[in-house]
């Protein structure tokens, strides 16, 4: 139920994150474009990348609560575009190249595609 929690309070935050940063971004450059999103997405990636490069090496010794709280809890509800690309990266890092850039390439794609189906079957409900 702790583990619960912890993942809970960070994408509390990591939601609230989001609507902040996307909110500032839109009255800063203008909706015509989704800057916040765009921001969003870049921003997450980079800290997941940073938070687990540096926590998951073995050089700093953190508490496992800390990745639930940030990299599941509050990274995961912020954005859902830095697991992937960090998970894309560590697959083509780790030899598997193919199947990194599909992950990556294709969920852009393919997610793509989705949310157009989505939409448009929204649209005939």
């Amino acid at each position: 139920m702790v583990k619960f929690f912890i993942i809970s309070l960070g994408a509390v935050l990591g939601a609230n994150a989001r609507y902040w940063v996307a909110d500032w971004a839109a009255q800063r450059f203008g909706a015509s474009f989704p800057y916040g999103t765009l921001l969003i997405n870049l921003s997450g990636s980079l800290v997941l990348g940073l938070f687990m490069a540096v926590f998951t090496s073995g050089r700093f010794l953190i508490d496992p609560n800390w990745r639930l709280l940030v990299a599941i809890g509050f990274l995961g509800s912020y954005t859902t575009f830095s697991t992937y690309t960090l998970e894309s990266f560590n697959l083509i890092q780790s030899g598997q190249f193919w199947p990194g850039l599909f992950n990556l390439f294709g969920s852009s794609l393919l997610g793509g595609l989705a949310a157009a189906i989505g939409m448009t079957v929204g649209r005939l409900v």
